[in-house]
C-alpha cells in the first residue's frame, strides 16, 4: 500500500496536472503525508504520540487530495489513511474518518467537472474500498493477536510443564531416599548391631567371618546413606533441554540457548531461570519485533549469569512492565539482580548466587 501511495501522486509531482496549491508547497504536502502515515504505521509503542501523528496524517491527505481536481488514483492515499487507521484508533473513530474521507472525494470529484452519475459512482466506490480496507486489515489484525496469545500460551506451558516435570522428579526422590532409610537402613542396622554381638561369642573359629560379614554390613549401610544423600541433593533438571523447551516451536522466532559446562543449580535456582527464559520470549514476541534470539547461561566467577539478546528495535528508554517487575523480585530473593538495555536490540543480564 504505500508503493502505490507513493505512486500515486507522481503525475502532479512531474507536472502532469497541476494542484491549485503552488507545485513545491503541494509537494512537500504530499511528502508530509507520506511519512505521517508509516510514522503512525511504526509507532505503536506511544500511543499517544502515534495518534497525534494519525491525525496529521489525514488532514495532509485532505489537502493533498482536495487541492487536485481531476487527480486520477490520488484519493488511493485515503483508502492507505483509512486502512492505516485500524492500527491506531478504535472502529467507530476509524469509520468516522472513511465518513470524512468520502466527502472529500466526493467534494473533489465535483470539482473536477465529472457528471453527477460519475460523481456518485466514483465516490461510492471509493467508500466501498475505504470499508474493505478497513475491515480486512482488522481481521489481519485480529488474527495475528490471537497467533501471539496463542504463542504466549504456548511458551507459559512449556515453562510450567518443565517446572512440574522437575517438581515430580524431586517427589520421586524424597520418596525413594525415605524409602531405602526406612526399610534397608534400618535392616543393616539391625544387622550389624546383630554380628557385633555375635563377635563377643566364644566361636573362635567364626570369629573372621563374623568380623568380615560385620564390616561388609557396614559397608553397605555406608552405600546406603550415600545413595540417599546423592537422591536428596542431585540436580533433578537438565537446565539446557528445560531452557530450549521454553523457546522451542515458538512462530517467527528462532531462539539459540546455550548453557556452559560448568553451570549448577539448584531447584530454586531453577525455577528462576525457566521463568527468566519464559519472560524474556514473551516480551520478544510482544515488543521486539524481532527474529532471532539468544540466550546463554553461564558459570560467572561466584554467580551464574543469564544474558538474552535480540535482533529486534530495542527501546532508548525502556520502562518494566509486571512481568520485568516480578523478574527482579524473583532474582532478588535469591540474592541476585535483573539488569537490561534497549540501546542496541533489547538485552537482560540476570544474576544469580552460585550455590
Amino acid at each position: 500500500m504505500l508503493v502505490v501511495c507513493a505512486g500515486v501522486g507522481i503525475p502532479v509531482v512531474l507536472g502532469a496536472v497541476d494542484p491549485d496549491l503552488p507545485a513545491g508547497l503541494w509537494v512537500a504536502a504530499y511528502a508530509a503525508s507520506f511519512i505521517a502515515i508509516v510514522a503512525a504505521g511504526v509507532l505503536g509503542e506511544r500511543p499517544s504520540a502515534q495518534r497525534a501523528v494519525y491525525a496529521g496524517a489525514v488532514v495532509l491527505s485532505w489537502l493533498v487530495v482536495a487541492t487536485v481536481p481531476g487527480g486520477g488514483l490520488l484519493p488511493v492515499l485515503l483508502v492507505v489513511v483509512a486502512a492505516v487507521g485500524t492500527e491506531v484508533v478504535r472502529l467507530p473513530a476509524n469509520l468516522a474518518v472513511v465518513a470524512l474521507n468520502t466527502a472529500v472525494i466526493g467534494f473533489t470529484a465535483a470539482r473536477g467537472g465529472d457528471s453527477t452519475t460519475g460523481v456518485l459512482i466514483g465516490t461510492a466506490f471509493y467508500a466501498l474500498v475505504q470499508i474493505a480496507s478497513v475491515f480486512s486489515v482488522a481481521a489481519i489484525r485480529r488474527e495475528q493477536r490471537l497467533r501471539l496469545e496463542l504463542t504466549e500460551a504456548h511458551v507459559e506451558q512449556q515453562a510450567t510443564t518443565v517446572l512440574l516435570q522437575d517438581a515430580a522428579r524431586t517427589a520421586e526422590r524424597l520418596r525413594i531416599s525415605r524409602e531405602l532409610h526406612d526399610l534397608i537402613g534400618h535392616q543393616l542396622t539391625v544387622l550389624t548391631l546383630e554380628l557385633e554381638a555375635a563377635r563377643h561369642r566364644p566361636a573362635d573359629a567364626a570369629r573372621e567371618h563374623v568380623e568380615r560379614a560385620g564390616r561388609v554390613a557396614r559397608d553397605l549401610l555406608g552405600d546406603v546413606r550415600a545413595t540417599v544423600g546423592e537422591l536428596r541433593t542431585a540436580p533433578g533438571t537438565d537446565l539446557r533441554e528445560a531452557l530450549r523447551s521454553v523457546g522451542r516451536d515458538v512462530p517467527g522466532l528462532d531462539v539459540a540457548v546455550e548453557v556452559g559446562d560448568g553451570v549448577q543449580v539448584d531447584e530454586e535456582q531453577t525455577a528462576a531461570l525457566v521463568r527468566a527464559m519464559q519472560e524474556i520470549v514473551t516480551n520478544t514476541l510482544r515488543h521486539a519485533g524481532a527474529r532471532e534470539l539468544w540466550v546463554e547461561v553461564a558459570r560467572d566467577g561466584d554467580a551464574i549469569t543469564l544474558a538474552a539478546a535480540d535482533d529486534g528495535r530495542g527501546a532508548v528508554a525502556p520502562v518494566a512492565g509486571h512481568g520485568l517487575r516480578g523478574l527482579s523480585e524473583r532474582f532478588a530473593a535469591l540474592g541476585g539482580d535483573v539488569d537490561y538495555d534497549g540501546r542496541d536490540g533489547f538485552r537482560v543480564l540476570a544474576r544469580v548466587p552460585a550455590r
